[in-house]
């Protein structure tokens, strides 16, 4: 459940104005440490009080993430996890009776707007009923069976949308759960329904340490990139490739060894990027022509960015882009498709606030000339 995603602290700070100055204290290979600018919110996205007046007109009063892509229309896709209706008293309220809070383990929106400046209208929700967001892969919602399934990652081939997630049997400790398995579903008629794909599945393994328990998508070169973390936020990243056309054939993937790319078991991949490593999200950006990776360093308390010339690496250190000393029990960062060059978008949660807003920081001009070189 959220309740578990995150440590409790400090109620969600005041949208406003109000800047961020982010020190950064690993900078990438041969960048002096230097400043990110700021980090500011832009705007709530959903909740009551969103720009995007979620509770009124989708009967969403709280929820989380926000994992974004873009489909064939140009329209950006937005999955979110655990969803809450207007019986939901918050995330210190518990999560025993489904049907009261409304609980929805994943919902939808779609959006046309491509300006992240101004933060992200929603065109709609996919719906069930209307003034209803659907969930789009219900869940048995029973500790230590199923408990929820939670998004990770998303992407659009050839107009058709694949959602990767998360089985989760149980939540543990703050930033540690378990998993049953890894999913895809699929989608053929822009969100509106999905068809989960049993072969393309991942089963957890005893020791609850397969490394593809999470995955976040990313395109290039004609093969869809699979960046997969073991269950929970502690794991190392580890890197699959596998052709476009063949995104729910699990045999087809190829796996980064550290000295190339081998078809086989998931086991054979290495690390490209050591832990601790939360919810991944990964993007190439045409400007600095360099990849991005943005995800939650618990140890430290903050989102980071990582910067690289290939999906491979190698991965600059982490830059902090967002710490839980301004904001507190913050979690996800989750890139925008229409981040551009220095100027970085991404959804971020507050756990006691348990909603989603976009935020921007720029990037310093010694990053920048590091990413082009």
């Amino acid at each position: 459940m959220a309740a578990h995603r995150t440590q409790i602290g400090a109620a969600f700070a005041a949208l406003s104005a109000t800047t961020l100055a982010v020190t950064v204290s690993a900078a990438a290979p041969g960048v002096a440490q230097t400043s990110v600018g700021q980090a500011n919110p832009v705007a709530l996205i959903t909740g009551a009080k969103s720009i995007n007046a979620t509770e009124e007109r989708y009967d969403i009063k709280g929820t989380d993430l926000g994992i974004m892509w873009t489909d064939e229309r140009g329209r950006i896709l937005a999955a979110f996890g655990d969803t809450f209706g207007a019986g939901w008293a918050g995330v210190d309220s518990g999560f025993a009776r489904p049907a009261t809070i409304d609980w929805r383990s994943n919902t939808l929106a779609r959006s046309t707007d491509r300006n992240p400046s101004d933060g992200m209208s929603f065109d709609n929700y996919v719906s069930d009923r209307p003034g209803h967001a659907k969930e789009l892969l219900p869940s048995l919602k029973k500790e230590g069976v199923e408990t929820t399934k939670i998004p990770t990652g998303g992407i659009n081939i050839n107009g058709r949308n694949y959602l990767a997630y998360m089985s989760v049997r149980k939540f543990t400790e703050p930033g540690h759960w378990i998993t049953n398995y890894s999913g895809v579903a699929y989608s053929d008629d822009g969100g509106q329904n999905w068809k989960d794909a049993p072969s393309a599945r991942r089963p957890n393994t005893a020791a609850l340490d397969n490394t593809f328990q999470m995955i976040a998508y990313a395109r290039g070169d004609g093969y869809v990139y699979a960046f997969g973390t073991p269950n929970g936020r502690f794991g190392a990243a580890h890197l699959a490739r596998v052709r476009e056309d063949q995104l729910l054939d699990n045999s087809a993937y190829e796996y980064w060894t550290g000295q190339g790319w081998e078809r086989g078991s998931s086991t054979i991949a290495t690390p490209i990027v050591s832990g601790p490593v939360g919810e991944l999200s990964v993007r190439f950006d045409k400007t600095l022509n360099s990849w991005e990776m943005m995800y939650l360093d618990e140890s430290r308390k903050a989102i980071v960015l990582r910067l690289a010339p290939r999906p491979t690496g190698p991965w600059s250190t982490e830059i902090p882009v967002a710490t839980a000393d301004e904001y507190p029990d913050l979690y996800g960062g989750f890139l925008n498709p229409d981040s551009d060059g220095p100027d970085l978008y991404f959804t971020m949660t507050q756990y006691k606030a348990y909603n989603v807003m976009i935020m921007h920081a720029k990037l310093p001009a010694s990053v920048i000339r590091a990413a082009k070189h």
